[in-house]
């Protein structure tokens, strides 16, 4: 498995719309979902500071990843500006492997 952990810091009075796009439900994961390999979206709220979450993408392999992100490069930007306007900050904090 292949995990890529994002952390964001959302304006001010847009959590719900943040919510919305990044959850299991939303934007991202109905991208993801079109394409193989795609395991699912985790979306964590910090329980001491609002406003800052963390996303946990799983994918079967890095290459299924990067195969997604090839064929979807236009959703994704468009995607991409959306969250733009609801994050203060964004930074990947790393992209993992499972254990074999």
């Amino acid at each position: 498995m292949y995990v890529i952990v994002w952390e964001y810091e959302v304006r001010a009075g847009a959590a719900a719309a943040f919510e919305r796009l990044y959850g299991a439900d939303g934007g991202w994961a109905a991208l993801f979902r079109r394409h193989p390999g795609y395991l699912g979206t985790e979306l964590l709220g910090d329980a001491q500071a609002p406003g800052r979450y963390l996303t946990i993408d799983r994918w079967r392999s890095p290459a299924e990843y990067q195969a997604c992100l090839a064929a979807a490069r236009a959703d994704y930007a468009t995607l991409d500006a959306e969250g733009d306007a609801l994050t203060l900050h964004e930074r990947c904090l790393g992209r993992f492997r499972a254990p074999d």
